[in-house]
């Protein structure tokens, strides 16, 4: 399927994907971009989609980033018909509560390089050109809605969050290492 875009400044670089069998394609940061602890910013990719009518682009973490960072990227969703600038939305997850400092910044590839001056301890700078998400183009099923007062039997029914219960040969080993 043919996918149109845009390059909105010449830091863009037009995705590819690096397996043929790949799902998703990289997305790349466009500018220099820090996160401190406990920040979420957005990170910009200079492009532009015209996402096709009945399809979506779904914005994902990679798995790289999360394995070796405390970075963590929000799922996205690039609707058709929006032809503005994608950006990756990230969040800092480490803990700093005590404010403390350190010469060394941290990259999104689990490296980190010592610097001139103090900086908050588990900074983050995500480059210019590094591989910050990937994207995933997907068809759309969309949904009549219909108001009814009540539904078919389940077995499940309401039964929510932990409905399934938990392995009880866990909890009591658990428990008898804190007794």
């Amino acid at each position: 399927m043919d996918l149109k875009i845009k390059r909105l400044n010449n830091n863009a670089v037009v995705p590819e994907y690096a397996h043929a069998t790949d799902a998703g394609f990289d997305l790349m940061a466009t500018k220099d971009v820090i996160i401190e602890p406990g920040e979420t910013v957005r990170v910009p990719t200079g492009l532009a989609f015209d996402v096709p009518k009945g399809y979506e682009i779904q914005i994902r973490p990679r798995s790289g980033v999360t394995s070796k960072t405390k970075l963590r990227v929000q799922l996205g969703t690039v609707d058709a018909g929006y032809h503005g600038e994608v950006d990756v939305i990230v969040d800092n997850l480490s803990d700093n509560p005590f404010g403390n400092v350190s010469r060394y910044i941290n990259f999104v590839d689990g490296t980190e390089l010592r610097q001139d001056k103090n900086i908050p301890d588990g900074t983050y700078l995500i480059r210019k050109g590094d591989k910050i998400a990937q994207a995933v183009l997907a068809p759309i099923t969309y949904a009549n809605f219909i108001e009814v007062d009540t539904f078919d039997e389940s077995e499940r029914g309401e039964k929510g969050f932990g409905s399934t219960g938990v392995n009880d040969d866990t909890t009591d080993y658990i428990a008898r290492s804190y007794e």
